[in-house]
């Protein structure tokens, strides 16, 4: 084993050390990336994802807790105007509602929009009170699946495929359902919900215009159903 790079304060130097172990060529034509066309029809991950690659504003910060939702978003955003994305790192889940309301204190003149699964929102839901309160200007895209998605694909990958009701039924968000367009208001934030890809988009427009907190509930379908 042969260590390229140690100083974690440059990764840029590590990465052209790395480039220039392996022999990479200097000159590569990248694909020039484009904002997509504004959706139409079902609301579904992927136009999601082409409605805020197509309206994402300059200079935005992405706090991106979408978990599986979020597959497609970072090649819908690619073309989009210069921004921040800033991420879930380990393994928790609840960081998004926080992390943006730390980022729209942190920086009052830039647009926040938060990306946030359904399931991990109510760890830390309260926060809408304090965008509330704080006038902070986030947009949250709650995509609702009615669904722990991501822990369906846990129970696969450990060989539970024959996993029976009780077991399925403690990984969907059913029974009661959530509305959380009536928990976002009940907290002071203006909530809407979109359950197409022109409501999201018609939305969408309607909160980045909106200082203060916004919240919309994209009505989803679970990924690969």
């Amino acid at each position: 084993m042969r260590h390229v790079g140690h100083d974690v304060r440059d990764p840029v130097a590590a990465l052209e050390a790395l480039a220039d172990h392996l022999g990479a060529p200097e000159d590569v034509p990248l694909a020039e990336a484009s904002r997509p066309e504004l959706p139409t029809g079902e609301l579904t991950v992927e136009t999601v994802a082409a409605s805020l690659g197509a309206l994402i504003p300059e200079n935005a910060i992405i706090v991106d807790e979408a978990q599986t939702s979020g597959i497609f978003n970072q090649g819908a955003t690619a073309g989009a105007p210069p921004h921040d994305w800033l991420t879930l790192t380990g393994g928790a889940i609840g960081i998004g509602v926080p992390l943006s309301l730390g980022a729209a204190i942190a920086a009052p003149d830039r647009p926040v929009i938060n990306l946030q699964a359904d399931g991990s929102a109510m760890y830390t839901l309260q926060g809408w009170w304090s965008q509330a309160r704080e006038g902070a200007n986030v947009t949250t895209v709650i995509y609702n699946n009615a669904a722990y998605a991501i822990l369906r694909m846990e129970l696969a990958r450990v060989g539970a495929e024959e996993a029976g009701p009780k077991a399925l039924s403690m990984l969907d968000l059913h029974g009661p359902d959530l509305d959380f367009v009536q928990l976002a208001q009940g907290m002071g934030v203006t909530a809407e919900r979109a359950e197409t890809a022109e409501q999201f988009t018609e939305a969408l427009e309607r909160a980045l215009a909106n200082d203060g907190p916004n919240l919309i509930e994209a009505i989803v379908p679970p990924l690969g159903m």
